[in-house]
C-alpha cells in the first residue's frame, strides 16, 4: 500500500515537472519569435515562487511574464514576509562573473592570514561605506583581497593616484581609509581608466561592490560577520 502510494506521488510529481517544462519552453519560444527586438534574446524562462508568474532572463536583465505572454513586467519582486528582494538575489547568481578572468593585475593585492579565501572589491576613497568596510575587514582574516580603486566621487581621482603611486600601496590605502592620512600626490602611470571600464562592464554603479570567489557580486557594505559567512559560502 505504501509503495503504491509512493509510486503514485512520484508519477504525479514527474508529470507536473514535465508540464512545467513545456510551459516555460512555450513561453520562451513565444518571446523569442515575437518580442526579441523589444527585450533581446531570451536565455532562460523559469518558474517563480508566485503562481502564474515566470522569470524571463535576457542578457543581463530579468523580466517577468504570465503564462499567456500577454504582460511583461520590468521591476523587482519582493518576498515581504522574508523581507528579501528576490530579483536582486537571482541577479547575483545568474549574472555572476568568472573570478579567475578578472584583470587582477589592475588591483591592489592584500593577503591576510593564510590568504585561502578570495574577494575582489571596488572602492572609492571618499565613500563613507567604503571606509566602514575597511574597518570591518580588519576583523576578517585568511583572505586574499583584490582592491579595484574606483574613483567616482569628486576629488577621489587624486587620492587614488596618490595611493597607486606609493611605494607601499597597501599601507597607503590603509593609512588613508583607516587613519585619514592622504598620500602625497602621484605622477605615475596607473590603470585607473581600465578599472573604470571594468566597472562599467560589470555594471558597478556604486561603491563598495564586492565580488566573491564564485563570481557573485554583492553591491554594498557588509559587516564582518556577514563577510565571514559570505566568504565561506561563496568559494
Amino acid at each position: 500500500m505504501f509503495r503504491s502510494l509512493l509510486v503514485l506521488l512520484l508519477t504525479i510529481s514527474f508529470a507536473n515537472a514535465a508540464e512545467a517544462d513545456k510551459t516555460t519552453e512555450a513561453i520562451k519560444a513565444n518571446l523569442q519569435n515575437n518580442y526579441s527586438q523589444l527585450i533581446g534574446p531570451v536565455s532562460q524562462v523559469n518558474r517563480t515562487p508566485m503562481a502564474g508568474l515566470y522569470e524571463v532572463v535576457t542578457g543581463d536583465h530579468i523580466f517577468y511574464t504570465d503564462k499567456s505572454v500577454q504582460y511583461l513586467i520590468d521591476g523587482n519582486m519582493f518576498d515581504l514576509k522574508a523581507r528579501r528582494n528576490i530579483t536582486e538575489a537571482r541577479s547575483r547568481t545568474l549574472f555572476a562573473v568568472d573570478f579567475n578572468k578578472l584583470p587582477l593585475d589592475l588591483a591592489v593585492k592584500k593577503v591576510k592570514g593564510d590568504g585561502s579565501r578570495k574577494m575582489a572589491y571596488f572602492s572609492d576613497p571618499n565613500c563613507g561605506y567604503c571606509k566602514k568596510l575597511e574597518h570591518e575587514l580588519q576583523d576578517v582574516t585568511n583572505v586574499t583581497l583584490y582592491l579595484f580603486l574606483y574613483p567616482i566621487f569628486d576629488g577621489s581621482a587624486e587620492k587614488v593616484q596618490g595611493v597607486l603611486c606609493s611605494a607601499d600601496r597597501v599601507k597607503a590605502w590603509d593609512d588613508l581609509m583607516l587613519n585619514g592620512v592622504t598620500p602625497p600626490a602621484g605622477k605615475c602611470q596607473t590603470g585607473t581608466d581600465k578599472v573604470r571600464q571594468l566597472g562599467a562592464k560589470l555594471k558597478v554603479n556604486g561603491t563598495p561592490a564586492l565580488i566573491f570567489a564564485n563570481g557573485v557580486i554583492n553591491p554594498g557594505y557588509m559587516p564582518a560577520a556577514q563577510l565571514e559567512d559570505a566568504l565561506n559560502r561563496n568559494k
